[in-house]
């Protein structure tokens, strides 16, 4: 099932995630986890984290492998993340270009230590703790960043916040033109 990803402005985008009861959990959680990757394929998405789809969980997934190039030295990843932990970041700051699939059609340079260390469960809700490095790290941090009620965006310099307010308002009214099933919090 294909689910419709929540845009920039709903509140669920800025709530940090609940843990999932892992002994009594409150949905499928394999079924919820295919769900989200066949919606992150479907809107060309590289990571997707539960609170795009509406669910304030620790929940998150990505697939690296769709933003390297081929002949890159990094090998790309698909992988669940449930109920992550940052442990540490570190590593040389380094900018790249971020988008994300609730505020489409925008993209700016976000600088980000290119090492995370994190704690989760895998899909087989097995505890892991593991250091992901370059642009798999970044993918991660970033979907990391939703669970915890962040968004790109916040790490903009306050001009060119100021530049994109227009836009984001129009995402949140639901004036944008997307190939994806979207929901808006704000519909004229």
């Amino acid at each position: 099932m294909i689910y419709p990803i929540v845009a920039y402005g709903d509140p669920v985008l800025r709530t940090k995630a609940e843990d999932i009861n892992l002994e009594n959990p409150p949905m499928d959680l394999n079924e919820l986890v295919q769900n989200m990757f066949e919606t992150m394929y479907n809107a060309s998405g590289v990571g997707l984290a539960a609170p795009q789809i509406g669910l304030s969980y620790r929940l998150f997934i990505i697939d690296s492998s769709l933003i390297l190039e081929e002949d890159a030295e990094e090998v790309g990843l698909k992988k669940v993340f449930i109920n992550a932990h940052k442990v540490e970041e570190d590593g040389d700051e380094w900018a790249f270009a971020e988008g994300c699939l609730s505020i489409p059609n925008i993209s700016e340079d976000v600088s980000r230590p290119s090492r995370i260390k994190l704690r989760y469960y895998d899909e087989n809700l097995e505890l892991q703790e593991e250091v992901f490095e370059g642009l798999t790290a970044r993918v991660i941090q970033h979907e990391y960043d939703h669970i915890d009620g962040v968004l790109f965006t916040d790490y903009l310099k306050p001009l060119k916040k100021r530049l994109l307010k227009r836009k984001l308002t129009k995402i949140s009214k639901g004036d944008i033109s997307v190939k994806y099933r979207m929901k808006f919090p704000v519909r004229r």
